[in-house]
């Protein structure tokens, strides 16, 4: 044994908590994510939490992970982790394949008794030779040292047990030198009307780091690389809490109250509980008896004159889609959030995938056009709810956001904005006057006024039977029937002159582009960068606005010989882009297994098609 500690500089680390669904390995893993922002890192993380609400403890299908990818340049929480913490056998057996060739393992060897090794279906009392790991295994008695830390502090065993996740928390930031002055502040925060709790995981932090100093000479420690940050207010947010928080700004960019009429469902129920909380901002946010109710409310707040948005996922669109037909066949702004899951049915509750899209472009009775936009990171969940409300409201339509369970639960370093860096929102308000008809038309953008309730001479009525293209009064013409199909239609289509061209990135010399929409946009990004890197450059283009496309999209695409489509799903957004391109010859990646891609599946899967 040396007396010096060999210490890696790496550009990014990735480090991933695993343990059983109660062992706090989610909560651990986002106060490491929130310090290691507050340095200046960039931050990209994967929370992935079994669908069971409580399996057996000790289960393989019980285990809970949190990977977190921190450093300079970041885009994905990484494929491989350089650090693997398993508070049992069946966590360490879950994610040995997760763990990179050389990289460090640190285990609670208290729970690694032959009892713990059963439940975990190991056959030997070796899990490590068993699993073949190639790694720095650093056995802790994680149980142990939290047990010694409290001894005096007057605690049950139970809710000293609970602690034990902190201690490692606390091995953890001594590994990559993460001061604990930022967590213990996160710690105190997290348990401000429970001090005697706090005192507790306050101490047992400091214990683990104590203890990392005392292993020094063990195991390897890590030096992190750190951009340049744009100077401003940097937080750690993941984006469904982003989501909200575009939402708001939307609502105070446009000056229009905030409604939020939703039902739980997993993985979105977190927007509606943040807006809950914001009544200090206005913001009116009801949770109704289900999926139809939660729609059908928003609707009637946006006749009323709110900024109105209704969440949901997969399974809930399916419900709102004759109510969301409703807010096209009465041109109302109304903003649907589908933080996507797997499916079909309940399916995969607390998975990832993009199997919604068809059902978001063409799910409704009838033709029911509506916009359809998709952000591609945490942080771009701020950015499109903003942008998804603009076009609502501007263009006096429904829009449907497609998020998804992989964005909308991870996280990453944002930057809040200043107030004066977003658009004002211009909604076409009718201020009053005679003659008002509530379908008379922009000629150029197809867009009617918003009469509100209360305001002199807009007095109307809307349903969902068809109406007169001059009066606004109920029509069964069927001639006046197609032209109104055809305005709405024509109103969605001309949101392409509203919203920012297809950009490309890398290498737009490259004879081949890989495409992608939504949050896969940090794997497969990445991935381009690694294929350039290897000598086979390839362009990129990523997808935030699905229905209508960016205008110039067929000139990007016909650029390129080949046009590579990776999408999780089977094939939906590559089927649409056909249908809209024909003469494109269109490869496809896929992967639908709930489990965001790979940058190293995507690369193996590009070099397969060249």
């Amino acid at each position: 044994m040396t007396d010096k500690t060999e210490v890696k500089t790496l550009d990014k680390v990735v480090v991933r908590f695993s343990g059983d669904s109660g062992d706090g390995m989610q909560l651990a893993g986002n106060i490491f994510t929130n310090v290691s922002a507050g340095l200046g890192n960039k931050v990209s993380t994967f929370p992935d939490y079994p669908a069971e609400v409580r399996a057996p403890q000790g289960s393989l299908s019980g285990v809970s992970g949190f990977q977190v990818s921190v450093g300079a340049d970041v885009h994905t929480p990484g494929d491989l982790c350089d650090v693997l913490v398993a508070m049992n056998p069946a966590a360490l057996k879950q994610n040995a394949k997760a763990l990179r060739p050389g990289g460090v393992a640190i285990v609670d060897i208290d729970s690694f008794k032959e009892a713990d090794l059963r439940k975990a279906l190991f056959a030997t009392d070796e899990p490590f030779k068993e699993l073949g790991l190639d790694a720095q295994i650093v056995e802790v008695p994680v149980t142990t040292l939290t047990k010694a830390a409290l001894a005096d502090s007057g605690m049950d065993n139970k809710s000293i047990l609970k602690c034990r996740n902190i201690f490692a928390l606390g091995l953890v930031c001594w590994l990559f030198d993460r001061p604990l002055e930022a967590a213990v502040n996160m710690l105190r925060g997290k348990f401000a009307k429970k001090p005697a709790v706090f005192e507790a995981n306050s101490k047992v932090l400091q214990a683990g780091y104590d203890y990392g100093h005392n292993i020094h000479a063990s195991v390897s420690t890590y030096r992190i690389e750190s951009g340049e940050p744009v100077p401003g207010v940097y937080t750690d947010i993941n984006g469904n809490t982003a989501t909200a928080w575009g939402f708001i700004a939307a609502s105070e960019r446009s000056g229009r109250p905030l409604f939020l009429g939703s039902y739980p469902i997993t993985p979105a129920t977190d927007i509606l509980h943040e807006l809950a909380k914001r009544k200090d901002l206005g913001v009116k946010a009801l949770q109704m008896e289900d999926e139809i109710a939660g729609v059908c409310s928003a609707i009637g707040a946006s006749y009323a004159g709110d900024l109105a948005v209704t969440s949901t996922s997969g399974p809930g669109l399916a419900l709102k889609s004759e109510g969301i037909g409703l807010a096209v066949m009465a041109e109302l702004p109304l903003v649907v959030v589908d933080v996507q899951r797997g499916g079909p049915s309940t399916g995969l509750p607390t998975k990832t995938e993009q199997t919604d899209l068809m059902q978001a472009l063409y799910g409704r009775n009838g033709e029911s056009p509506v916009v359809v936009v998709a952000p591609s990171t945490p942080t771009d969940c701020f950015t499109m709810a903003f942008e998804a409300s603009r076009i609502a409201l501007e263009h006096m339509t429904p829009v449907i956001l497609l998020s998804d369970a992989f964005i909308g639960n991870g996280s990453s370093a944002w930057r809040v904005p200043e107030a004066d860096e977003l658009p004002v929102i211009k909604a076409p308000v009718y201020e009053g006057g005679e003659g008002y008809k509530p379908y008379d038309r922009d000629p150029e953008t197809m867009v009617r006024q918003w009469g509100i309730p209360g305001t002199p001479g807009a007095e109307h009525r809307l349903g969902g039977l068809e109406k007169d293209f001059e009066t606004g009064a109920i029509s069964i013409d069927p001639a006046n029937h197609e032209r109104m199909v055809e305005a709405r239609r024509r109103k969605v289509e001309m949101v392409a002159y509203d919203i920012p061209e297809l950009k490309l990135y890398d290498c737009p010399d490259a004879d081949t582009i890989l495409v992608g929409w939504g949050g896969t946009y940090g794997h497969l990004r990445t991935a381009a960068q690694e294929l350039a890197k290897e000598g086979r450059p390839v362009a990129f283009a990523h997808f935030n606005y699905i229905n209508p496309l960016p205008r110039n999209t067929r000139e990007v695409l016909s650029r390129f010989k080949r046009v590579i489509v990776a999408e999780l799903n089977s094939g939906m957004f590559a089927d649409y882009l056909q249908s809209k391109f024909p003469e494109l010859e269109i490869k496809r990646i896929n992967k639908v297994q709930g489990q965001p891609f790979l940058v190293g599946e995507v690369v193996a899967k590009v070099k397969e098609l060249l």
